[in-house]
């Protein structure tokens, strides 16, 4: 992959931090600066740009006036650009477009909203708020899906070779999933209209829209249409909202004033929606079929209990770590008892 998510605060991971919404830099108030009248190198944007956002308060001022240089100049990053390249004057018409993106950025705007696209895993994606912009961790979630099916453990050998995700947003774990596994065909779904149209843009460009079906469906809501549409698949994937209520007011404003709240927030302890796809991952699953959720840090050991109590055929298998050590993705599997799959059988 050319462009890696570097930034894991303002435009990376879901996380909380003391600086949110309700921060200084936050809420000041950013008029753009005037287009400059003499001409200007593409390296003299990039640090006069850098200095506006530093005055602002914008997160990570550096990468960002970086990368729209660099998409701008059809380049993934600044490093892969010639010295002579940075060195030459910017058109007029470059300049100008240079100042209305990062104007935009300013607002703080997310860099992926900005220029339209970002690279997930070896995909380039069209972005759009309010969709949900994927981060670096599901990358690694992506990654353990992999592994688990190319080697075939958590897929029934009689399983039909489907997945499902539930949440798509901008389509970036099926669509990888899927260009990996040419054996496989998936099913996604999503609340969200605007998420469902661009899973299916970004399917169409990347060849892939005849394995793909996407629906706009609530898993909260339309449970019994899921369930119709969804049965015996061999992995339930997703990456849900999981944040809770109560740190949502905490978010940085990239997030906070531009992504669906819907994908974020998962209620009083961010399990709402787990809890619900947990309950109907038994009749979606075929047997030894698997679930991989991204959750939140604290949810391991809350999801393992609750499973145990309320959910019968679902195991919890094991909790995988992110590469920051925190335990980020639970894996449960489907188990029949022996007599119930021999009454299926007969």
């Amino acid at each position: 992959m050319w462009r890696r998510s570097l930034m894991l605060r303002c435009f990376g991971c879901r996380s909380v931090g003391p600086k949110g919404l309700l921060g200084s830099s936050a809420v000041r108030a950013c008029s753009a600066p005037a287009v400059p009248a003499a001409r200007i190198t593409a390296l003299q944007a990039v640090d006069l740009w850098k200095e506006h956002f530093v005055e602002r308060g914008v997160t990570e001022p550096d990468h960002s006036a970086q990368y729209i240089i660099a998409y701008l100049l059809g380049a993934k990053t600044i490093e892969s650009l010639e010295k002579e390249k940075l060195a030459e004057f910017l058109s007029p018409e470059k300049t100008e477009q240079m100042w209305k993106l990062c104007s935009r950025r300013l607002s703080r705007m997310p860099v992926q909203y900005v220029i339209e696209e970002w690279d997930f895993r070896d995909l380039t994606l069209k972005m759009r708020p309010p969709v949900f912009i994927p981060r670096p961790e599901t990358e690694e979630l992506v990654e353990l899906v992999l592994t688990d099916l190319e080697v075939g453990t958590g897929v029934a050998a009689d399983a039909q070779h489907t997945l499902l995700e539930v949440g798509c947003g901008s389509g970036a774990i099926s669509l990888s999933l899927l260009k990996s596994l040419p054996q496989f065909r998936a099913v996604a779904v999503d609340q969200s209209q605007d998420a469902v149209d661009l899973t299916r843009e970004n399917a169409f460009r990347l060849g892939l829209q005849d394995r793909l079906q996407v629906h706009r469906l609530d898993v909260m809501k339309d449970a019994e249409t899921v369930l119709s549409l969804c049965n015996h698949v061999s992995a339930l994937v997703s990456n849900p909202p999981y944040l809770y209520s109560e740190d949502m007011t905490t978010l940085e404003p990239e997030i906070f004033r531009f992504e669906d709240h819907a994908a974020l927030d998962g209620g009083k302890d961010g399990l709402k929606v787990i809890k619900q796809i947990l309950t109907l991952a038994p009749q979606i699953l075929s047997n030894h079929g698997c679930v991989y959720l991204e959750v939140d840090p604290r949810h391991p050991p809350l999801i393992q209990r609750w499973v145990e109590v309320n959910v019968e055929e679902m195991h919890y298998v094991e909790t995988r770590h992110d590469i920051t050590g925190r335990p980020r993705f639970c894996i449960l599997r489907k188990e029949k008892s022996n007599r119930d799959h021999k009454l299926d059988l007969d």
